[in-house]
C-alpha cells in the first residue's frame, strides 16, 4: 500500500482585491491579472449614445468621449442644449471642454455603480441643479421628489435602461425600450445608451516553485486543498461568487516542460471545490494524469464575483501524495 504525504504550501496571504482587480502577495511567484481597472466608454454607434428628456431634448453621452463607466462609478459628462451633465464631481467640465475637480467647494457627488450595473447617486447640471439616478436617494423609493419607484440600470449586454429623475426637468429616458413596463416607443424615439462594460468577474493566477517528491518513479498526486476564506460573506450581484480553482503541471524532469491542466487534461478546466468553493475542502485529482511523475508544481486561480466586492483569499494550500 501506498504511504501518503502531503506538502504544506504557504502563500502568506494571496488576495485577489475585487475593487481594483489586483493580486496582492508576499512571495517571489509569478502572477498576473486580468482587469479593466480605465473602465469602459460609451459606444460611439448611432443610437447607442443618446438619452431623452421631454423639456431639453437630446443628451449626448459620447460627443465628448469622456463618459467613463467603471465597476464602482461613472466618470465624465455629457452634453445637451442645457451644458453638461456631470456625472463624477471629479471628473466635472470646467466650461472649456475640460476637466477640474471642484470637490470642495461643491457637494461631493457621483453616479455610483455598485459593480452588478444598478446605479444611483447625483449627477449635476448647472442649468437645472440635480439629477437623481435612483429613488432611493431621496430615503426610500416612492417618497420624495419623482416618487415612483425608478432607477437606471445596466443590463448584461452593456445596454442602459431606464429613467433618472430632476426636479426641474423631469424625467430622463435612457433606454426606448422600458423592460419594467415591457413598454417601448422605439418605433417613433430610437434612442439607448450603451456601453462595452458589463459585470465581470476580475481573475488573475499564481503558479508555484517546482517541487521535488524525492521519488525516482515518480509519485502518484492524491488531492489539494487551500485554506482561506473570502473578503466579504455574500456577492452583491446575482451572478456566480467567488471562487478559488487549480491546475497541476507534473513531470518527471525538474525542468518540465509545465503544462497546467484540469481535470480534462486541458488548460480549459479547474479542480475546484466550485460551486460552494469552500476553504478546507479536499479537492480529488485525477490519478492517471497526474501519476509517475516526480516533480509537480500548482496553478491557483482566484476569481471575484461580478460586481468584483467578493475576493477569495488563500493563505495555505495542502497538497497530498503517495510515493
Amino acid at each position: 500500500m501506498r504511504s501518503k504525504n502531503r506538502f504544506i504550501i504557504i502563500l502568506l496571504g494571496l488576495l485577489l482585491t475585487g475593487f481594483s482587480g489586483f493580486l496582492f502577495f508576499f512571495s517571489d511567484f509569478i502572477v498576473q491579472a486580468t482587469h479593466n481597472p480605465s473602465g469602459s466608454n460609451i459606444n460611439s454607434f448611432v443610437d447607442e449614445h443618446w438619452a431623452w428628456n421631454d423639456a431639453i431634448g437630446w443628451i449626448d453621452f459620447h460627443s465628448t468621449d469622456n463618459v467613463i463607466v467603471k465597476s464602482q462609478l461613472i466618470e465624465g459628462y455629457a452634453s445637451s442644449s442645457a451644458k453638461e451633465l456631470s456625472l463624477d464631481c471629479s471628473t466635472a467640465p470646467d466650461g472649456s471642454g475640460g476637466e477640474t475637480s471642484v470637490c470642495p467647494p461643491s457637494p461631493v457627488y457621483k453616479v455610483i455603480n455598485d459593480g452588478c450595473g444598478s446605479l444611483s447617486g447625483w449627477a449635476w447640471n448647472e442649468v437645472y441643479g440635480w439629477t437623481s439616478f435612483n429613488c432611493s436617494n431621496h430615503g426610500g423609493c416612492g417618497t420624495g421628489p419623482g416618487s415612483s419607484t425608478y432607477s437606471v440600470f445596466i443590463g448584461g449586454s452593456g445596454e442602459f435602461f431606464g429613467y433618472a429623475w430632476s426636479d426641474v426637468i423631469g424625467w430622463i429616458s435612457f433606454n426606448c425600450f422600458d423592460p419594467n413596463t415591457g413598454g417601448s416607443y422605439c418605433a417613433t424615439s430610437q434612442h439607448s445608451v450603451v456601453t462595452t462594460w458589463i459585470p465581470s468577474s476580475t481573475s488573475a493566477y499564481l503558479d508555484s516553485s517546482t517541487f521535488d517528491t524525492g521519488v525516482q518513479g515518480g509519485a502518484q498526486l492524491n488531492s489539494i486543498m487551500w485554506l482561506g476564506g473570502f473578503t466579504s460573506a455574500t456577492s452583491t450581484c446575482a451572478g456566480p461568487a467567488a471562487w478559488v480553482g487549480f491546475q497541476i503541471a507534473a513531470t518527471s524532469t525538474p525542468n518540465g516542460p509545465w503544462n497546467f491542466v484540469g481535470p480534462d487534461n486541458t488548460p480549459n478546466t479547474f479542480y475546484s471545490a466550485f460551486p460552494a468553493s469552500q476553504s478546507g475542502v479536499s479537492i480529488p485529482l485525477d490519478y492517471t494524469l497526474h501519476n509517475n511523475q516526480r516533480y509537480f508544481r500548482y496553478r491557483v486561480l482566484l476569481f471575484s464575483d461580478q460586481s468584483q466586492s467578493q475576493s477569495p483569499r488563500v493563505d495555505d494550500v495542502i497538497i497530498n501524495w503517495s510515493p
